[in-house]
Parts: structure tokens; C-alpha cells; sequence
């Protein structure tokens, strides 16, 4: 079969070389002859270049499909993003087939909800992010629907999905009709260059750093925020999350002290006192971003998101940790965080499904269940390989088969 995209190319460069072949003998002819001014060669020099542009947007069939301009953020209080047409067609691939679910009771002692006030603005609202990707997406519509499920006022959250690659809000307003959310698209290229390699590629996802960019990406209307990760579920009320006094801190999250911290960066951070003194008159902890609340208010104040990205720069450089956007978390608020129970993260469940890699609960109570870590429930479940307490994330997969 012949090659379309090969006979173009070839025709494109082969029409070049006869147009510069042709502008070179009629200028020197016209030299020889000594009648044509600089002016009147310049001009049909231009022609014969505008000539040969209109062949090639007439014959060539990619130059008739520019991408459109690449969305930002939502802007508008009842208006969803919409993304770019040719990243919605990337995603057509991809045959998700998710059964609804079913409706969700509210209790009578749901608060009264001022309706004159609508949108994001509303006060009545509990703020959740979480991000959306092809990836991830089982795990993350698994989270949304046993967020509701516990939710004593249901009507009363409001999703913001964080989307970088594919057109997904069809998907998720057909499987959870009653949904309140919202869609923010996330360009990869605000990190690309400052991403630096990690010990699991995974890690590496623009989308991961998402979390770094909540305050700009969200209206400044919303001042609180509870992000969480795709590989959990939540088996209690998030109101009582959502409630967290932070004091005067800006992030809360769930600590864990007795974590050796120095591991989280390499022997050259700690004997560089450039940096290693960052923690100086701190006692940093260990925590995991895959659950925090975040006080928006004083996060755009300081400017954390540029704080952040300034230890990004210097790993790129120095090479002061081996994983993904976790450090830079650490480097910034490590000391400094709002300690919230460790109930509201069971952090750790996705150990490699290997043989004794099965993890088991903290002790205590549970209220969030976090599937942190390379192997994911759904992964081993479709694979007849679970560990035990995958069984707790079944009940909220809505996965259906592919058609």
C-alpha cells in the first residue's frame, strides 16, 4: 500500500528545490539583461514564496487541523470546562463502562441551604479535589461514590476534578447523575520542566503535582479545600474532616513521627547545610499529601505554590530526593502542619502484591482506607490476586466491563 504521508513529503521538499531553482535562474537572467530593480525581484521573490505556501496548505491535509487553544481553568461560577476537541478524541480509546449509582438519602438534619446563593460561592459547601485521569479513573469515581455513601448531607459537597488528558465529565455526570462537581483542566507543561525522574515512573505524572496548584486553579471564592488522592475510600461523614481546625496552620494532615524522615532525602541534603538547615528550629514530620486540608486563604497569601517550585528547581540541579511531589511538601510545611487523626488515613494498604507485601490496618479507628503505594485494589482484584483488605474497596468500585 502506498505510503500517503511519504508522496507528500517528498512532493513538498521536491517543490521547494524547483522554486529556489527557478527564483535563482530568473534572477540572474534579469541580472544579465540588467532591466529589473532590486524592488521588482524582491516582489516576485515574496510571490513565488506565497506561491508555494498556498500549494502546500492546499495539498497537504495535516495543515487543516490546528489544534485549537488549550484551556486554562473554569472561570465561571456555572459553566463547566470544556477540553480541547482533539484531547476529547484521544480519549475515545478508552471504553469506561461504569453502572450508576443509585440515589443517596439526605438526613433531615441537613442544615437549610440559602438557594439564593448558588455555585461554587455557596458557604454551605464542603470543598473536595480530587484529580481524573484515565489511569486512575476506577479508583477515582470509587472514592467519590463512598464519599457520598457516608455523607450524612451529600447535596452539600462539591467536587472539583482536576483533568489533564481526557474528556471525562459525560462520564462522571452519567454514573453519578446527582453529582455536584466541577472541571478544571491542568496543563502538564506548568511542570514538565520541573519534574525530575523518580524511583517509580508513576510518580512522575504532571497530574500528580496537580495538588501544588489547587489555590490558582480553584475560584478565589473558595477558601477551603480537602484534596485527596484516587486510591482511597472514605468510610465516614468527610463533613467531620472538612470541620478540622487548623489554627494558624495552613495544610492540615494526619503526622507520622516516628517515620525515619531522613530517608525522604538523599545523603547530599543532609550534608549540605544550605539545605538541611531549611528544618532548622522545626520538628518535621513525616505526612502524606494524598489526604490535607488546605486553608486556600493563607496559601495564596504566602505564595506556597512558588516556594514549592523553588525546591523543584533546585532538585533538578542537585538531586536532594528520589520521590515524586512528596518532598517538596515536606521541605515547605514539615513542622508546620495541623495534626489531624490518623484515622483519616490508613495510609500504606498498596504494598506489592508479593508474597507477606499485604498490609494490614493501624491500630485504632478507621475512617479513611488509602491504597498509598504501587499495588491498587482494583488492579489485584481483576487480576484473582487481592489482598485482604481490598475486599473493603470493592463495595465502592462502579466499574462495569468494557464494551
Amino acid at each position: 500500500m502506498v505510503d500517503l504521508k511519504r508522496i507528500l513529503l517528498f512532493f513538498r521538499s521536491s517543490l521547494f528545490i524547483l522554486l529556489a531553482d527557478w527564483l535563482d535562474f530568473k534572477s540572474k537572467k534579469k541580472k544579465r539583461r540588467g532591466i529589473c530593480s532590486s524592488k521588482i525581484l524582491w516582489i516576485r521573490r515574496f510571490s513565488g514564496f506565497f506561491f508555494a505556501a498556498m500549494l502546500m496548505i492546499i495539498l497537504s491535509p495535516s495543515l487543516h487541523s490546528f489544534p485549537p487553544a488549550e484551556a486554562i481553568k473554569s472561570s465561571h461560577l456555572d459553566n463547566y470546562l470544556r477540553l480541547p476537541s482533539y484531547q476529547a478524541s484521544h480519549s475515545s480509546k478508552y471504553r469506561f463502562s461504569f453502572r450508576k449509582a443509585s440515589g443517596f438519602r439526605n438526613a433531615d438534619e441537613c442544615g437549610f441551604t440559602d438557594h439564593r446563593i448558588t455555585g461554587v460561592c455557596n458557604p454551605s459547601l464542603v470543598h473536595v479535589a480530587i484529580t481524573l485521569d484515565v489511569v486512575y479513573l476506577r479508583g477515582s469515581m470509587a472514592a467519590v461514590h463512598s464519599i457520598l455513601q457516608h455523607s450524612l448531607c451529600p447535596e452539600n459537597i462539591l467536587f472539583h476534578f482536576i483533568v489533564s488528558d481526557a474528556d471525562l465529565e459525560t462520564l462522571v455526570q452519567s454514573t453519578i447523575p446527582q453529582l455536584k462537581f466541577k472541571v478544571y483542566y491542568f496543563d502538564p507543561e506548568i511542570v514538565r520542566n520541573l519534574i525530575s525522574s523518580s524511583v517509580r515512573q508513576a510518580l512522575e505524572q504532571p497530574l500528580n503535582y496537580a495538588r501544588n496548584y489547587l489555590a490558582d486553579l480553584l475560584e478565589p471564592c473558595v477558601q477551603r479545600v480537602i484534596y485527596l488522592d484516587s486510591d482511597l475510600v472514605v468510610v465516614d461523614d468527610i463533613t467531620k474532616l472538612w470541620i478540622t481546625n487548623l489554627g494558624s496552620r495552613t495544610i492540615g494532615a494526619p503526622e507520622y513521627c516516628h517515620a525515619n524522615f531522613t530517608n525522604y532525602f538523599t545523603g547530599g541534603f543532609w550534608s549540605d547545610q544550605r539545605f538541611s538547615r531549611t528544618f532548622k528550629g522545626r520538628k518535621p514530620c513525616y505526612f502524606n499529601t494524598g489526604v490535607m486540608v488546605i486553608d486556600l486563604v493563607k496559601w495564596r497569601r504566602v505564595g506556597y505554590t512558588k516556594r514549592i517550585e523553588r525546591w523543584m528547581q533546585i532538585q533538578k540541579r542537585y538531586r536532594i530526593y528520589e520521590l515524586g511531589s512528596l518532598p517538596p511538601f515536606l521541605l515547605v510545611f514539615a513542622g508546620r502542619v495541623a495534626p489531624i487523626e490518623h484515622r483519616w488515613n490508613q495510609h500504606g494498604l498498596g504494598g506489592d502484591n508479593v508474597k507477606g507485601s499485604c498490609r494490614e490496618l493501624h491500630p485504632g479507628p478507621v475512617s479513611l482506607l488509602h491504597w498509598s503505594g504501587s499495588g491498587k485494589p482494583w488492579l489485584r482484584l481483576d487480576s484473582n490476586r487481592p489482598c485482604p483488605l481490598d475486599a473493603l474497596w470493592a463495595p465502592y468500585d462502579l466499574y462495569g466491563h468494557p464494551h
